[in-house]
């Protein structure tokens, strides 16, 4: 199961290469003429800039998120240790039926 689970830091880096292989793309055909190839790098110019704003977003949200839950941990201690029992005995109960 553990090779499955994406943890968040593998999947910053892997957008990060992404947005930087897709970089060096537009670098490399800067030379190139052509009406189709101009309207290719404008698109793809223009998804990297959605691309690396909604990055940040999410960042911002998951920090906001996680103060939050920390937050509600910190205030609420006992309750929540007995949900995260409550929830680990139900996934322990549901993974055992097999």
């Amino acid at each position: 199961m553990s090779e499955n689970v994406v943890s968040t830091g593998k999947l910053k880096q892997d957008v990060h290469t992404v947005i930087e292989d897709a970089e060096a793309l537009l670098g490399a055909t800067a030379d190139q003429a052509g009406e189709r190839v101009k309207e290719l790098r404008g698109r793809l110019a223009t998804a990297l800039e959605r691309t690396r704003a909604t990055c940040c977003d999410l960042e911002a949200k998951a920090a906001e998120q996680a103060k939050k839950a920390d937050h509600v941990i910190r205030e609420h201690p006992y309750e929540s240790i007995g949900i995260a029992l409550g929830i680990g005995l139900l996934v322990g109960w549901m993974l055992g039926r097999k």
